[in-house]
């Protein structure tokens, strides 16, 4: 067993690849070494377990190419093929080189996935990449970065509206293609005709939108993981704002756009609990009329089914939280052509009553102690008052008696310091830690020196 060298610009998802041969001086097969979630689109077989019936979709395989590209190939030479193993597959012209991806079983579920029939007819599998067939296709993708920057030159020295994102080699280098975005249409027979006679390739032009851009760049979302349109996503829907809309999100282009610079396709994922939860809504644009005044609708909490009311249709100052049903309730008395004394039921002054207040509330989280609270950084302190402990301002006379009348003023000041320090403590901790150090044993101490004098 012969192992080649890694190489990580491959963007096939296989950093290594491994030589296998059963006889001796034979030229082995290319094993991917990374077959579980190294690659792009990655659909996991949980059906590989179930023992293969002899005709259960067992001559079709999927093959991945670079980044996003993927096809399905039927096992025409009866090849025992596993994942992982580079084939050599039919295309027009020449061949290509692919890893295989999945077989077996699951490729009933794949097929219907790309709404294609299992009995319609598929290129065709060779055989097993061989180590030579390796290693041209490796020197033909070291050129794919170089291509491209210099694609990009021609493109701009003619002046045409387009993006070449990515470039990808015909295993056999015979071909390449060109993914490229444009907003209008674009023509590039004059761009074919020079990149063939200096790449001396057939040529082929594909164009992409943003969404297969970032799904074929990759990249890191708002969230945190990986791109969607890179792991999973293969058929893109249309995201409008009234998916934001429905789900109460402010329309902020820079929260709601993804990596490509469209609407996140996240947007759509819980759309539909949304619209489900909404269906016995009341109408958000109509104002409910009360003894109080016109009350507006400001927003929305669709899951906890309350809605915010304001009297200023351009303000949200004293805002009103109001249950769904007492809105539905309000909406009737209207109708009827009465209409209550308050939004709510209970008086509006009693907050004890009310089901929620007008402020949002936050929960007090504790740590597992029950000590610490997460907000406890948010309350605002007190402004510590001053107050002068000078000896004399007690005084009427504004005279210090030098024979111990500071020891008779500060027994004055204590009372008067512990009724403040009552409803302070803390305070009054801190300015004894504050205060100078008199014991009442350092003033029967110079009393008693002054006897003997």
């Amino acid at each position: 067993m012969e192992e080649l060298d890694d190489y990580t610009n491959i963007q096939r998802g296989c950093h290594g690849i491994k030589i296998t041969s059963k006889e001796i001086n034979t030229e082995g097969c290319a094993v991917c070494l990374n077959t579980d979630s190294c690659n792009k689109l990655n659909a996991t077989d949980w059906l590989k377990d179930i023992p293969e019936v002899a005709s259960s979709y067992t001559d079709v395989v999927e093959v991945r190419f670079k980044n996003t590209r993927k096809g399905f190939y039927r096992n025409v030479n009866n090849l025992d093929l596993q994942v992982g193993d580079f084939v050599a597959v039919e295309a027009s012209p020449g061949h290509d080189i692919g890893v295989v991806s999945i077989k077996g079983p699951m490729i009933k579920f794949q097929l219907k996935k790309a709404h294609l029939d299992y009995n319609q007819e598929f290129k065709k599998i060779y055989r097993k990449a061989k180590t030579s067939d390796i290693e041209k296709w490796k020197q033909f993708v070291a050129k794919e970065d170089e291509v491209m920057l210099r694609s990009r030159q021609i493109a701009e020295g003619l002046k045409l509206n387009m993006k070449i994102g990515d470039v990808e080699f015909q295993g056999d280098g015979t071909k390449a293609i060109f993914y490229y975005i444009a907003d209008e249409r674009v023509d590039f027979r004059e761009l074919i005709k020079i990149m063939a006679e200096e790449f001396k390739i057939r040529i082929e032009m594909k164009q992409i939108g943003a969404r297969q851009e970032a799904g074929r760049i990759g990249g890191i979302g708002h969230c945190g993981r990986e791109l969607c349109c890179t792991t999973w996503i293969t058929n893109f829907v249309s995201v409008s704002t009234n998916s934001a809309r429905h789900q109460e999100l402010s329309l902020n282009p820079q929260k709601l756009a993804g990596q490509c610079g469209k609407l996140k396709c996240c947007l759509n994922y819980e759309l539909d609990a949304y619209i489900d939860a909404q269906k016995d809504f009341p109408n958000v644009r109509q104002p409910l009329e009360t003894m109080d005044g016109t009350a507006y609708h400001q927003k929305t909490d669709i899951f906890k089914r309350v809605m915010w009311y304001s009297y200023d249709q351009n303000s949200s100052a004293n805002i009103t939280v109001v249950p769904i049903e007492r809105v539905k309730e309000i909406i009737e008395m209207n109708k009827a052509g009465k209409k209550p004394d308050t939004l709510l039921i209970n008086d509006k002054n009693s907050e004890q009553e009310q089901p929620q207040s007008a402020k949002e509330t936050t929960d007090d989280f504790t740590d597992g102690g029950g000590t610490d609270s997460i907000t406890r950084f948010d309350k605002k302190k007190k402004k510590k008052k001053k107050k002068n402990n000078q000896n004399g301002q007690n005084n009427p006379n504004g005279q210090n008696n030098p024979n111990g009348q500071n020891n008779q003023n500060g027994q004055n000041k204590q009372p008067q310091q512990q009724n403040n320090s009552q409803p302070q403590p803390k305070k009054q901790k801190q300015k004894n830690n504050n205060r100078p150090p008199q014991n009442g044993n350092e003033h029967q101490q110079q009393n008693e020196n002054n006897k003997q004098n």
